[in-house]
């Protein structure tokens, strides 16, 4: 019997992520690549690479998500990152939850009912405080390699207090912290404290929750503020950077029989 492959294609604004499954929903390839301005052209090598990377094989159905998922060729349907987010969060906690997705340029809170569908959602779109595009400005602004911040932050002996709403003010107070003599390590710490209280201001973030996006995989001390903030554990997926994309690719697995008919 032939087995069926389905991808799902997430197409962001920062980096585009592309995932492979096989019948039984385990993931057999993935990639993550940057986005850059050719939304088609990035969307093309994203899948290319899943499928080479899994011997040629050939993808039954795609469904592409994101900021770019309208200029994704390949695909047969397109859907909102938010329900991809959803379904792709309820793989790794299947009962209703909360999915916080930080991405590169923007945040989501999503409730995810018992069947993994949204039920509720916000997103912040307006600045880039608390997102991957804030991260990065505050690694120049300190001249530090954005993949050394987790790992400084992580030694610091406490966090300096980070109370800007906005980018470009947060690094002006981080001028202010550096001139009253304010270690990087500290600057660090607080700047990621001011991640999880602009989430934490969107919603309360009740019940489970499941951590998703560009952020919680690269800068793990987000998960661990996110712990002390809310006083329960918090679910991680392996791979967090690929929840929407996996989300894409199962919703392609389980539409794929009934759209074909």
């Amino acid at each position: 019997m032939t087995k069926t492959y389905c991808a799902g294609v997430d197409v962001g604004s920062s980096y585009t992520k592309a995932v492979l499954i096989g019948p039984d929903a385990e993931v057999v390839s993935s990639c993550v690549l940057r986005t850059g301005s050719d939304f088609q052209k990035v969307s093309r090598r994203a899948l290319r690479k899943v499928l080479d990377a899994a011997a040629g094989v050939a993808a039954r159905r795609v469904v592409s998500t994101g900021v770019g998922r309208s200029s994704c060729a390949a695909t047969q349907d397109q859907m909102t990152e938010i329900t991809c987010l959803a379904r792709g969060s309820f793989h790794f906690c299947p009962r209703p939850h909360t999915a916080v997705d930080i991405g590169g340029q923007d945040n989501k809170v999503v409730a995810v009912d018992g069947r993994g569908r949204q039920t509720a959602f916000k997103m912040n779109r307006k600045c880039a405080a608390g997102t991957g595009a804030f991260l990065e400005e505050i690694a120049r602004r300190l001249d530090i390699p954005v993949r050394r911040m987790d790992l400084l932050a992580r030694s610091a002996q406490g966090r300096v207090e980070i109370g800007s709403f906005c980018t470009v003010f947060t690094c002006t107070e981080i001028i202010h912290h550096i001139r009253e003599g304010k270690r990087a390590p500290e600057i660090l710490g607080g700047c990621y404290e001011s991640v999880v209280k602009r989430i934490l201001e969107m919603d309360p973030l009740q019940g489970e929750l499941v951590l998703a996006g560009g952020v919680v995989s690269n800068h793990p001390a987000v998960a661990q503020i996110f712990r002390e903030k809310l006083g329960r554990e918090p679910i991680v997926p392996p791979h967090p950077q690929l929840v929407g994309a996996l989300g894409a690719a199962l919703l392609a697995m389980e539409n794929h029989g009934k759209n074909d008919r």
